[in-house]
């Protein structure tokens, strides 16, 4: 059995020594100033995140796709990035992919053991076709997962760019990977519960790599969700008042005008520079989606 004991992640945190003494507000109290010690973890890695984002955006933008792979919680999250993707961005769905050791059995029920086993990584990227023009976010929080190193070498092996998040400065993971993400959350408020501070920083940093990398993209005009489809009440709306805010157009007319041109970057660009739909939409293939170039290039 290896020797855990040494990561700051299974360390006890004397802060919250008397956990199960504590009144309700003070459990809340506690945990709210562990999450702000998340936070400034987090914080400290920006630089590493910014590389990454440019370095995702250029894979992507390349051909490539963006996988992630972990086990229990880290894996949990991985896949709850990459599946809110499709609908936040209309990605295609096998653009971010979320592999998690055990399967999509693991989502629900824990398959604990499926981390130890170093070849299942590797076996789980050759079952989706995985190659050098993709990437690999390999997460962990001990940093020392062997499904998720296992994964990572293979990835490496092949070229890939790979990426370890984990919370343990220093880890195999932050070794075995080209780029290091690591903040350092420390113990945690229930010892070894890592789905606290490490998964609080792990979620706030995939949110940055995976919305990065799509700004970068053009999957976004501004702040506004240009991508989103209009495929309910809800979206129609949204995309019928996204539209308003960059023509200035009264609602009802930009639902009309939503309605005629299929999507919302076609609808701008249709008013935004006086063309046919099919003039607009040309205009975005030539721009490769990216509404602010279409918009701008004359």
């Amino acid at each position: 059995m290896p020797d855990l004991s040494s990561l700051p992640t299974e360390a006890r945190n004397p802060a919250t020594e008397n956990l199960d003494s504590l009144s309700p507000l003070e459990l809340a109290q506690a945990m709210h100033i562990a999450d702000r010690e998340a936070l400034a973890a987090v914080e400290y890695e920006l630089p590493q995140v910014a590389r990454a984002i440019e370095a995702i955006a250029a894979y992507l933008d390349s051909g490539g796709r963006l996988f992630y792979l972990g086990a229990g919680t880290s894996g949990r999250l991985g896949v709850l990035d990459a599946s809110e993707c499709p609908p936040t961005y209309n990605t295609p769905p096998e653009l971010v992919q979320g592999l998690i050791a055990g399967g999509a059995a693991a989502l629900r029920r824990s398959v604990e053991r499926a981390e130890d086993d170093e070849s299942q990584g590797r076996r789980d990227l050759e079952q989706h076709g995985f190659s050098a023009k993709d990437v690999l976010i390999g997460i962990a929080a001990s940093g020392r997962t062997p499904y998720v190193l296992g994964g990572i070498r293979y990835a490496r092996s092949l070229g890939a760019l790979t990426i370890g998040l984990s919370c343990v400065p220093g880890s195999e993971l932050a070794e075995a990977a080209d780029l290091a993400i690591t903040p350092a959350t420390g113990p945690e408020v229930v010892t070894g519960s890592t789905r606290m501070k490490a998964g609080t920083a792990t979620k706030l940093i995939l949110n940055m790599l995976s919305t990065g990398a799509l700004v970068r993209l053009g999957y976004v005009y501004g702040n506004l969700m240009v991508n989103v489809q209009p495929t309910n009440t809800k979206l129609r709306d949204r995309a019928a008042r996204i539209i308003s805010t960059i023509t200035g157009l009264p609602h009802p007319d930009s639902a009309a005008l939503l309605e005629h041109a299929g999507s919302v970057k076609t609808a701008i660009v249709m008013h935004g520079l006086g063309l046919s739909r099919e003039e607009a939409e040309q205009r975005l293939l030539v721009a490769r989606g990216r509404l602010r170039t279409a918009l701008e290039s004359r």
